[in-house]
């Protein structure tokens, strides 16, 4: 069980963050629940901000992307209620806030998916996308979208 393995793992999925316009957390389409792009806040606040590595560290940069990801799955609840309905995780795209020849974007999204798979074992193995951008809301270090197959 999907909750079992997240207090295990001492992980609380709170409610899908508040967009921060003219959107929705999350649409289930069919099998499929896609997550907007989330940002590592916890309690209403980023966790870091700037750019990777000048002013948000990798280490840290691979925090934030683990709770982007960790609001991911709140998104993915908020619309099926249930995480245990997740067949599995399909797809993650990790965006990230990066300095001028910063080259290690999938270092940072590890965070994220290494920890899909601490939750999910097999069923965490996902595709992925690591980018780097030159902005993002917020001057947010990282920004996550999720893709999920669910149970009908």
């Amino acid at each position: 069980m999907i909750e079992e393995k997240l207090k295990e793992l001492n992980i609380a999925i709170s409610e899908a963050p508040k967009p921060l316009a003219a959107y929705v957390p999350a649409v289930k389409a069919g099998a499929f629940v896609f997550t907007a792009g989330q940002l590592p806040m916890s309690e209403g606040k980023l966790i870091a901000a700037g750019k990777v590595p000048s002013d948000v560290s990798l280490e840290d940069a691979r925090k934030a992307a683990e709770v982007s990801a960790i609001n991911c799955l709140g998104a993915v609840k908020s619309v099926v209620g249930d995480l245990n309905k997740i067949k599995r995780i399909v797809k993650v795209s990790v965006f990230v806030n990066s300095a001028e020849g910063f080259t290690d974007q999938p270092k940072v999204a590890n965070g994220a998916s290494e920890l899909l798979g601490k939750i999910f074992g097999e069923k965490g193995k996902h595709a992925r996308s690591a980018v780097g951008v030159n902005e993002l809301p917020l001057n947010s270090p990282v920004e996550i979208e999720l893709i999920a197959e669910v149970e009908e």
